[in-house]
């Protein structure tokens, strides 16, 4: 628990876990803090035993007292800035966002401000407390949908936890590019690409990458559909997609020169020359909250852009059809 902005906790050693090395039976008494926090807090004397300092190594017995009264640490040196954010779902622990295609995440060379940090330092000071400001998960700049952020330390080992152990569901939709038969499943390892440093690729060496997706809706020379990830890997659908040829309309990094197949109307034309952002929506996520362990799911719907999209190829698809007859 937190008191006055302060990390305090009380705990007797049980049973199970005297002759435990002082770090491991902290971690099972507190399995909200990370055991790096853990051991720099025993290290620096904010966890002791029974009043005295010790070493992590050390042995508790039972009965022994563990007392925390840590100061959080400020963990980010950004300023917070009053940009409005579209929140969904918000508690002492965690906050639930639709993030608009076109903003930053985490300020970086060539984005110093104006981005989702600096708005999540305004709107949840306590944040600066936690590593990356409670970000677990990231979605590329001009990505649109859902994403949660920590507001604690239990709720930030909890979904790093989740991610990690992929208990967290993630759930996205995409317009690509070519006219699909089915849904399948991408199982190819993902690392940086050989010749391009800023890209991904699939490649030997990668990390392990899993990727389904299935049809929501056929047009004449593209589709549109919903992936689940396994694994969180940097530009995974992209870089999925465009494995198995099919990369998303309007990516400019994986997509390639704007293809138009035959029969586009000047209309459909101009709506996928105008379309310059990758085609993809974070739609729903579900996750157990921190706190309660209850399972809880969102969802957001698809922004005008990718709405207005979709409404073009139907269209389109539809004039083919009429055509034949």
């Amino acid at each position: 628990m937190s008191s006055n902005n302060r990390i305090t906790g009380h705990y007797i050693v049980p049973p199970q876990l005297s002759d435990k090395r002082l770090d491991q039976a902290a971690a099972e008494l507190m399995p909200e803090h990370s055991r790096s926090r853990l051991q720099s807090w025993i290290k620096s004397g904010a966890l002791t035993v029974n009043g005295t300092v010790r070493k992590p190594r050390d042995k508790v017995m039972l009965d022994d007292v563990l007392d925390l009264d840590a100061e959080p640490e400020v963990q980010v040196t950004w300023e917070a800035e009053p940009i409005s954010l579209d929140i969904v779902y918000e508690d002492e622990h965690l906050l639930v966002i639709n993030k608009p295609a076109g903003l930053v995440v985490h300020p970086a060379a060539g984005h110093a401000d104006g981005t989702l940090v600096n708005a999540l330092l305004n709107h949840a000071p306590e944040v600066e407390n936690l590593p990356r400001a409670g970000i677990v998960h990231r979605l590329d700049k001009d990505t649109s949908g859902i994403m949660v952020v920590a507001r604690s330390l239990i709720a930030h080992t909890s979904l790093v936890d989740q991610l990690q152990t992929r208990t967290m569901g993630r759930e996205y939709e995409a317009v690509v590019v070519g006219s699909l038969t089915g849904g399948a499943t991408v199982d190819a390892p993902i690392g940086r690409h050989p010749q391009d440093r800023k890209r991904m690729a699939v490649v030997s060496s990668g990390k392990p990458a899993v990727t389904h997706y299935r049809l929501l809706e056929r047009f004449a020379a593209h589709t549109h559909i919903q992936c689940k990830l396994e694994s969180g890997r940097t530009h995974q659908i992209r870089v999925h997609m465009t494995h198995v040829r099919h990369p998303l309309v309007g990516d400019p990094a994986y997509g390639g020169r704007l293809r138009l197949p035959k029969g586009t109307t000047e209309e459909l034309r101009q709506a996928l020359a105008a379309f310059s952002r990758q085609a993809l929506h974070a739609r729903r996520l579900t996750l157990e909250h921190p706190a309660t362990g209850e399972t809880l799911s969102w969802e957001v719907p698809l922004p005008d852009d990718m709405v207005q999209l979709i409404e073009a190829l139907r269209k389109h698809a539809r004039e083919l059809e009429n055509s034949d007859f």
